[in-house]
């Protein structure tokens, strides 16, 4: 999982973009009528407007970027030098662009005055990231998924913005005593978050 980060501000230029164009550029599945946030992993990793307004007859693609688009920190190559570094342990090779479904989601943000747009992706799903590690409490139980199809509950021993180390507890008696492994931040639950493992 990686955690990328926006500048709300230039989230919110592309928005107002999409919402201003009247025609949209099509996805996989064929026609788009309404507006959205392609996310384009490439040159850099940015979000863009799927807006057309006829300022520009240029097609998405991954080797084109335009300065004016919201790049994710560090992964901006009219700015970081180390930006494919950054792409690649996000992504591995993949590129692509990326339809999302996240418009809203991220206006309610940009309307509540928070000054960036966090995503989680797996590189198969984009979804809006609210939580930070502060929101958790160390020592705190939780659950996680297992990787087995179940679902572990655990003890948090410590947090970054991206993944929580953490000790299983209150399972069965080979489970628990594994060593403290690391889980991407979104994948703890709270007790009586009953979300899809």
């Amino acid at each position: 999982m990686a955690i990328l980060k926006f500048s709300a501000s230039a989230v919110a230029a592309q928005i107002a973009h999409a919402r201003a164009c009247k025609t949209f550029l099509p996805n996989w599945n064929g026609p788009v009528d309404r507006p959205a946030l392609i996310l384009i992993v490439g040159n850099g990793v940015h979000l863009r407007s799927n807006g057309i307004d006829g300022t520009t007859t240029r097609i998405v693609t991954t080797e084109q970027a335009d300065p004016s688009f919201a790049f994710a920190d560090g992964m901006n190559p009219f700015r970081d030098t180390d930006w494919m570094a950054q792409r690649r342990m996000a992504f591995r090779d993949l590129t692509g662009q990326f339809y999302t479904d996240i418009l809203d989601d991220v206006q309610v943000l940009i309307d509540r005055g928070r000054g960036a747009i966090r995503l989680a992706t797996d590189g198969h799903s984009i979804r809006v990231f609210v939580r930070r590690a502060s929101d958790y409490l160390i020592g705190g139980t939780y659950e996680v998924p297992s990787g087995l199809g179940g679902i572990f509950r655990v003890i948090l021993k410590d947090a970054c913005d991206t993944f929580a180390i953490v000790q299983n507890c209150g399972n069965c008696e080979d489970f628990d005593a594994m060593q403290p492994y690391r889980v991407p931040l979104d994948a703890l639950m709270e007790i009586d978050d009953r979300r899809a493992a």
